[in-house]
């Protein structure tokens, strides 16, 4: 049955795990916080059913346990980071850090990323920019999941991409989304639960779309909207892959296979708010916004409109008190890491 644990102690758990493999504590507590934040968030598939995956890849070697980014084109507002297959959340932390250095100085600020690795959910670096009062569009490449449109054979890579910006009172308001039906790790989680899933997220290895995610596992991902969901990602590779000098297309890696390095790269584009208009000003104009989108008349069954990033918000503040659920599968993977590792896992709730 499925075990409720308090986020901090999974933190420290994913910490300890990490250090034990030689990760720095900086940056074993960052990877750690990257995926109890997506429990806290509602978003399962790319929380801690994804350590022992990292785990193994740190262990193979093909992701570096110690990150050691290289600026290997700095012209002012535009840089490039050469992750040398290092940790994807600390890359990714030190390209917002960079991002918001630079837009702050330039207005605006574009930095890539190349030769790096998964890094967990995009919304997690891009509400640090907003936070930081800028506005940040990050994009990234994955490892082939969907067909080209009218293909039967994956080739192209969900791609997610993130926009974020401070709302005011509201908070942030975030949009985080793949291009496909549904990210691969909701798949992946159905897959552990042992649930189905609906018959527009995905197909079998034959084409043929089916309900049962461990089918869906080694099949195609469905793009979202059709041809758009192809065409969109198609370009985010293009943004992030093709531009920053990192891999592309069918030469990406995903996070699953410990065999070969990743090669996945991000671009992240940050603009200084405060360089268009002052920060009060575009809060305000933000909480009106999100104002006139909570308030349209409700379709009928619906209780509440929610703006991107709202849920997560609630979900986040819901589950620090309550407990974050981890399913049976994920739990028993931790236990694996714990008696390899030593690392102590949190005591469950209803122990």
């Amino acid at each position: 049955m499925p075990i409720t644990v308090q986020a901090e102690g999974l933190t420290q758990f994913g910490t300890a795990v990490l250090e034990s493999l030689s990760v720095p504590r900086d940056d074993a507590h960052l990877l750690a916080d990257s995926l109890v934040t997506a429990e806290l968030w509602g978003h399962s598939s790319h929380g801690m059913l994804r350590l022992p995956w990292y785990v193994e890849r740190l262990r193979t070697g093909v992701m570096k346990s110690t990150t050691n980014p290289e600026r290997v084109i700095d012209s002012g507002a535009l840089a490039v980071l050469d992750g040398h297959h290092g940790i994807g959340q600390v890359l990714t932390t030190r390209a917002i850090e960079l991002g918001i250095e630079r837009a702050r100085e330039f207005g605006v600020s574009a930095v890539g990323v190349r030769n790096s690795n998964h890094f967990g959910t995009a919304a997690y670096f891009t509400r640090m920019a907003a936070e930081a009062g800028c506005v940040a569009l990050l994009a990234t490449n994955a490892s082939p999941a969907m067909a080209p449109w009218g293909g039967k054979q994956k080739a192209v890579g969900t791609n997610p991409w993130s926009i974020a910006a401070p709302g005011g009172k509201r908070g942030v308001a975030v949009m985080d989304i793949a291009n496909t039906a549904v990210a691969r790790g909701k798949i992946y989680l159905a897959a552990e639960r042992g649930v189905a899933i609906p018959d527009n997220w995905a197909a079998d290895e034959n084409g043929v779309p089916t309900t049962d995610a461990s089918k869906a596992v080694h099949g195609l991902i469905l793009p979202m909207a059709g041809h758009k969901g192809y065409i969109i990602s198609f370009m985010m590779d293009v943004l992030a892959g093709v531009l920053t000098g990192s891999h592309f297309g069918s030469d990406v890696v995903g996070p699953y296979d410990a065999t070969k390095p990743s090669g996945c790269g991000h671009l992240l584009l940050t603009i200084d708010i405060k360089s268009m208009m002052p920060i009060a000003e575009f809060e305000q104009r933000m909480e009106a916004l999100i104002d006139e989108v909570k308030n349209t008349p409700k379709a009928h069954g619906i209780d509440e409109i929610f703006f991107p990033g709202e849920i997560e918000d609630r979900n986040t503040e819901k589950l620090r008190k309550e407990g974050i659920t981890i399913a049976d599968h994920t739990w028993k993977s931790l236990e694996t890491l714990s008696n390899e590792t030593g690392a102590v896992l949190p005591v469950p709730a209803h122990a």
